[in-house]
């Protein structure tokens, strides 16, 4: 990046109360990392929280970015500043000169066009207040969005304003100028006008001091809780641009895991419609002692009209099967159907739907809204769903009515992102729905339901154990607490 974004371009004159903005940053600009030194910890779980957001290696951009303390901390592939305060600049190209940093008004439409992008993320830590017209900046800023940009917006809680006027009166914390004090309800508005979506909501900080080691405990276990997470210093908002997908009924493969389900394969192929023009079904088969396998080489040879492949699983478990499918699927939509025919095979076309109108990201099923069939779950199941969806909708903070439906749908391009980081997670889910689920959470991708009927088995026998794995599914929910809720 040039010293200035666009050298030839004409600044828009700045309003009076952006005149005294810039004014007020460029005389404590000398300062910022002596109150960042004050505040160490607030500053040191905030960008820690915002690494847990933002994946390093991107392409990011940061509105606001001071003297690049967080831009640094985020690690990106290319990393732009930008700031209103040209001292503030200056700093921060003397501190990381490996990072590019341009002195502007985010609000100048000719400034915004002169940096260049796409980006893969956006940063808005605090700007959001500064801004005089918001729903027009954030409008603008699609011109810098690609179709998975995540737009992140960091922001203190208004019920913290008299602390923190106090806390400027003291000199513990650079002064700020009369400012926008928007709830998180507001800013959620905000994007909704301007074209995103919100994705996901968090608070953090309930103690934003360290306090002998008793802060970060209870910013850890405490202020994440419902409720009690409303009070905290701290709102975090990630929205995605709205707008329609590029592609034209993208390619689809639908991957079906069986094993010893020999009496439904013949419906299996007979019943998925042909909603894309490229679509093929793969067959994970799992070590079947029921003849599944020549089952499926019969029915492959008598529908030479579908494109039907077989594979053979190397490992177990359902998430082994999945992940093989995955690997070999040649379509861009990624589709999962169980074998069981508890879902029935003309549900596809909706999550299909529902994926490339852009009306979600990763497409689950959901067994609990629609009556069942007798027999289809029983109680303590139904129970347990239930159970499990309230914890899974407080942790990933989405709706989630029901996570062990095992129909999905992705993109190719989102699912190869989620394997990229399924180490921070590791080998710990033997549906493979969860793994799924925990990856498209951490990308902050939009996750949306469909309703589905939900049948009773016609053949063989459920290979769930209630009990077994439902302690299992306990064990996977601490786990994913402390990773998502209570990362370190």
């Amino acid at each position: 990046m040039p010293e200035s974004a666009n050298p030839h371009a004409e600044a828009r004159p700045l309003s009076a109360r952006k005149t005294a903005l810039r004014a007020l940053y460029d005389r404590w600009a000398p300062r910022r990392e002596e109150f960042i030194a004050r505040n160490r910890y607030f500053h040191e779980d905030d960008q820690r929280y915002l690494r847990f957001l933002i994946p390093e290696g991107l392409k990011v951009l940061e509105i606001g970015c001071g003297s690049g303390a967080l831009l640094a901390a985020l690690k990106p592939a290319r990393g732009l500043g930008v700031d209103l305060s040209p001292r503030m600049i200056e700093i921060a190209r003397a501190s990381h000169p490996e990072l590019e940093f341009a002195a502007g008004d985010i609000e100048d439409q000719d400034f915004v066009a002169s940096l260049g992008g796409p980006f893969d993320v956006i940063v808005m830590a605090d700007t959001i207040g500064m801004l005089d017209d918001c729903q027009t900046t954030l409008a603008g800023l699609h011109r810098l969005c690609h179709r998975d940009t995540r737009l992140v917006v960091a922001y203190h809680n208004y019920l913290w304003e008299p602390a923190l006027r106090l806390a400027e009166r003291l000199e513990a914390r650079m002064p700020e100028p009369l400012m926008n004090w928007l709830r998180p309800a507001d800013i959620a508005n905000l994007l909704m006008l301007a074209d995103y979506q919100p994705v996901r909501e968090e608070w953090r900080q309930l103690l934003p001091k360290r306090l002998f080691g008793i802060g970060p405990l209870v910013n850890r276990f405490v202020a994440t809780l419902p409720l009690i997470r409303r009070l905290c210093l701290r709102n975090y908002l990630v929205a995605r641009p709205m707008g329609g997908e590029a592609e034209d009924a993208p390619s689809a493969s639908v991957v079906v895991p069986c094993r010893n389900e020999r009496g439904n394969i013949a419906d299996i192929v007979a019943r998925i419609p042909q909603f894309c023009r490229e679509l093929e079904i793969l067959f994970v088969e799992g070590g079947s002692t029921d003849g599944t396998w020549e089952e499926i080489e019969r029915v492959k040879a008598a529908n030479p009209q579908r494109d039907i492949k077989l594979l053979r699983q190397d490992g177990k478990g359902k998430g082994d099967a999945v992940r093989k499918g995955f690997a070999e699927a040649r379509g861009e939509a990624l589709l999962i159907l169980d074998a069981d025919m508890t879902v029935p095979p003309e549900e596809l076309t909706k999550f299909y739907a529902a994926l490339i109108e852009g009306k979600g990201e990763f497409v689950n099923g959901t067994r609990l809204v629609y009556p069942l069939e007798q027999e289809a779950m029983r109680l303590l199941n139904r129970v347990a769903n239930h159970f499990f969806s309230y914890l899974f909708s407080w942790l990933l903070n989405q709706r989630f009515t029901d996570t062990l439906c095992g129909t999905k749908a992705l993109r190719k391009r989102h699912y190869r992102r989620i394997a990229e980081g399924r180490a921070y997670f590791g080998e710990f889910d033997p549906f493979g729905d969860f793994d799924l689920i925990f990856g498209a959470s951490k990308l902050s991708l939009k996750i949306i339901e469909v309703p589905i009927r939900y049948a009773a088995r016609s053949y063989g026998t459920t290979q769930i154990s209630r009990f077994r794995h439902g302690w299992l599914l306990l064990r996977m929910m601490a786990f994913a607490y402390f990773k998502l809720k209570a990362p370190r």
